[in-house]
């Protein structure tokens, strides 16, 4: 008997969905809009819809597939409770029930669990990725903002009420820029992909820069891809980018580090595809602000996670860490 878990990545304009095998490898996956009417109700059932659809395709392959669960990664899903929480870029108001309700549909299955998303990578990269093996590590999930899930001891900290794990929010800069939480200083303001985009015209309308490859870009218009490509050629500003993002990324991480004491940590998302460039910097600042006591220990490490597969691959995750118990 092939055992499978179902993963949903519940996105603010798609909710993606993939049955994995034990290695992580995704055997078939669909995606359906994630509403913007706002109606739970009619929303899980399209959901239902498509995960039994995907069921079904995998069992005319395989008749032999057994189906442990689903994990669902989700903004401001709560472990615990099995909620999403007055997530900001979701229609669904106020707290949503969310496992309750889709379990009805699915009473026969062993496993249903929910987490937010980077703690959803998180468990992803210790099931199938990098950290196998590892007890005590940290993933950052850089991209629109500043995820970070924790693993202490094997298991991931959750918080006293689901909610553990906002490394983002870390105040880098007091009174600095305004985070997307409203709050100012935080390093999400700084090494999200749109805080990358930020430094970029703080560096041009401080130099400025004409003949920078980014100069005639609007604001609308650039995103952390182009700044690569640019740094790729030279570009001055571009490489101050990754430099500036690199120091800063740096710093926080070794706030996580004094914390936690870890063997690793992970990144992931968009801005990670730069290599060294956001790799190397960040290396550098982080041994720069650490204790003597920690200084070399720690490893910096792409995340193993496909990255077009990612999201699917870490909240199917949640289910073999739920039939594990």
């Amino acid at each position: 008997m092939k055992k499978v878990a179902i993963g949903v990545d519940v996105g603010g304009t798609n909710t993606a969905i993939g049955v994995v095998d034990s290695e992580g490898n995704v055997m078939v996956k669909d995606s359906i809009s994630t509403p913007s009417h706002g109606d739970i109700d009619r929303y899980i059932n399209e959901l239902t819809v498509a995960i039994k659809e995907l069921i079904k395709s995998v069992k005319l392959v395989n008749s032999d597939v057994e189906i442990l669960g689903i994990g669902i990664g989700a903004p401001n899903g709560n472990y615990y409770s099995g909620t999403i929480e007055y997530a900001p870029n979701l229609s669904f108001k106020g707290v949503v029930h969310f496992v309750e309700l889709l379990r009805k549909s699915f009473p026969e299955l062993p496993a249903l669990a929910l987490t937010n998303d980077a703690n959803a990578a998180a468990i992803g990269e210790m099931i199938y990725g990098g950290a196998k093996g590892m007890k005590n590590f940290v993933m950052y999930t850089l991209g629109t903002g500043v995820g970070s899930g924790i693993v202490v001891n094997g298991d991931l900290v959750y918080g006293h009420d689901g909610f553990a794990g906002e490394c983002g929010h870390t105040t880098l800069i007091p009174g600095g820029r305004l985070c997307g939480c409203t709050s100012k200083g935080h390093l999400e303001a700084y090494c999200s992909a749109p805080g990358m985009k930020r430094t970029a015209f703080e560096i041009m309308a401080r130099d400025n820069a004409a003949d920078s490859l980014l100069a005639d870009k609007s604001f609308k218009e650039l995103d952390s891809k182009m700044i690569f490509d640019a740094a790729e050629k030279g570009d001055k500003v571009a490489l101050e980018v990754f430099e500036l993002t690199g120091k800063w990324l740096g710093q926080g991480l070794a706030d996580t580090v004094h914390h936690l004491s870890p063997e690793a940590i992970f990144l992931f998302g968009g801005p990670t595809a730069a290599g060294d460039y956001i790799f190397k910097p960040t290396r550098e600042s982080l041994e720069n602000h650490l204790l003597p006591i920690f200084k070399d220990k720690i490893k910096i490490l792409p995340s193993k996670l496909k990255p077009g597969d990612a999201a699917i691959v870490g909240a199917s995750a949640l289910v073999w860490k739920e039939v594990e118990k």
